[in-house]
């Protein structure tokens, strides 16, 4: 392995685990928000046991994801100081935005909601949570549009060193591929929500009725019991767990109904501004209109001969790619031999690019990787949609049923929209390659870098290896960290984040922080 390809194993491990923590943040603290609301204008009991319970994964989850965010800021200037230098004009507002405008609101006014409980007025409080929420999206939202930048270059000028120059940051914000790209992110995020709500309560229904708490009448309809000596598991208990999973089933549903559609926007702009990836995506090595439903080849091949389609559907692709049935899209023969022309077989300018120019460029990505991980991420939510419509069929007489094979496919559920939001941007970000930034075909003109020119030029094998290794044992060992305490709080149940409903002498200790092992105890 070279330099190159180390780097580029760094930043994808580091980006993905990152990712891991997103969209369960986006998705979950605006469901946590949700609760409090209807907690606010109901007064329902249940409704506050679910948002301290919710709440307090969502702050777990939130304190890890921070944690491996602040890498990712290392990242550009270790292994990656060229490609930092060339974006760094274009980079500087969105992400100052992000940091200023966003992080700070986001983190100041989660801070309040943490230690407000009891402290602030219940709207007041309330307010807290949702800045705290809205602050989390608009910061995704300038994220968002960096990386969207990367894929469809504009608002900039070429420089006379041949670096971009924004000229224009209103055309930056407004791009229509971080638009689109936005959309479909935090749609994702609440499949990822949903999934994960419908889940941990189908767990809890389940234990209610293994432990006799809850039984069905002859009719399959619930009848709710109480376990007294059990802190938590009365009635209200009940309350809090079915709602939540009928909840968390709506929203995957809906959610995914909004990303058929936005990954359909998105699609058609690919088309527009990177016709080698979604060629690639589709295994389209010939210029037609016939959509691969399953092709087969060399899991490592860039060539198309190595490429084998099955099943395959006559015109489908055409709609896909410009909404005309039949319509012809370019394959990747044709478009490589564009790229070629365009963009020459070999890095060009060394003023630029340093040693790296006169390299050979390879300007068909990996298919395997693009065209599974974009089937992947559209079959897994298809997945998550079935499994939402399922639920909330067999919850419909108020419980679950008692199978435990059942339960433990609503528990590996939770992992399916994961895995396709992650398959999404592997997808999205290997397919752009061979650039770091992509050229705008009908944009600006010259303006994209090669990833291979985009590496630190002072940094060597041994020095990224060490990074990956170190970071790896790190990021593992807080993998352990977050996966011990979701484990130790999901099973738990509403009493591990509510002491009160505990045994008088545990609520007394709860009242005393001096006599409390509890590691999250100042959450609330």
């Amino acid at each position: 392995m070279d330099v190159l390809d180390i780097a580029r194993w760094q930043f994808g491990i580091v980006t993905v685990y990152h990712f891991l923590m997103v969209p369960l943040t986006l998705g979950l603290g605006m469901m946590v928000a949700i609760m409090q609301t209807r907690w606010v204008r109901t007064g329902d009991e249940k409704f506050l046991r679910m948002t301290k319970f919710w709440g307090k994964v969502y702050l777990i989850n939130f304190i890890i994801g921070v944690a491996t965010g602040l890498v990712q800021e290392f990242q550009f200037g270790m292994a990656w100081s060229e490609y930092s230098r060339f974006v760094g004009d274009v980079f500087g507002a969105p992400l100052a935005m992000e940091g200023l405008l966003a992080f700070f609101v986001e983190s100041t006014f989660l801070g309040i909601w943490i230690f407000g409980w009891g402290r602030l007025r219940k709207g007041l409080h309330l307010a807290a949570l949702w800045c705290a929420v809205i602050g989390s999206w608009i910061s995704a939202f300038f994220i968002i549009t960096a990386n969207s930048w990367m894929q469809h270059p504009v608002g900039v000028v070429k420089g006379p060193d041949g670096r971009p120059v924004m000229n224009d940051i209103w055309a930056v914000l407004t791009n229509n591929t971080a638009l689109a790209a936005y959309t479909h992110t935090i749609l994702g995020a609440l499949v990822v929500a949903g999934m994960f709500l419908l889940g941990i309560s189908w767990y809890h229904l389940w234990r209610r009725r293994h432990d006799g708490i809850d039984t069905v009448d002859e009719t399959g309809h619930v009848v709710v019991g109480q376990a007294d000596a059990a802190p938590g598991r009365d009635r209200t208990d009940h309350g809090v767990w079915l709602w939540s999973l009928r909840l968390g089933a709506v929203v995957a549903i809906v959610a995914f109904a909004g990303t058929v559609i936005s990954g359909d926007v998105q699609g058609k702009l690919m088309y527009e501004q990177q016709p080698m990836k979604m060629a690639a995506a589709e295994a389209a090595c010939h210029t037609g209109s016939d959509f691969s439903v399953l092709s087969l080849g060399d899991p490592g091949s860039t060539d198309c001969a190595d490429v084998v389609t099955l099943i395959k559907i006559p015109g489908a692709l055409g709609f896909l790619g410009t909404g005309k049935w039949g319509a012809d899209m370019p394959g990747i023969r044709d478009l490589e031999t564009h790229y070629v022309d365009q963009y020459g077989k070999t890095i060009p300018n060394k003023a630029i690019y340093g040693d790296m120019a006169g390299t050979d460029v390879k300007y068909v990505p990996v298919m395997w990787v693009t065209y599974w991980g974009f089937r992947l991420m559209i079959g897994l939510g298809g997945v998550v949609a079935l499994g939402g419509a399922v639920a909330l069929w067999l919850t419909r007489k108020g419980t679950v049923p008692s199978s435990k094979w059942i339960m433990r496919l609503a528990l590996l559920g939770i992992v399916a929209p994961f895995a396709a939001n992650i398959a999404g941007w592997i997808f999205t970000e290997l397919g752009r390659q061979p650039f770091v930034v992509a050229p705008n075909p009908t944009g600006v003109d010259g303006v994209y870098m090669f990833t291979a020119a985009a590496v630190s030029p002072g940094v060597t094998v041994g020095e990224l290896l060490f990074s990956v290794i170190t970071l790896s044992v790190v990021y593992g060992i807080m993998l352990v960290i977050e996966l011990f305490l979701m484990v130790k709080y999901v099973r738990g149940g509403v009493a591990s984040s509510m002491p009160e409903l505990a045994s008088p002498a545990s609520a007394d200790d709860a009242d005393n922080p001096d006599h409390r092992d509890d590691v999250l105890a100042f959450a609330y």
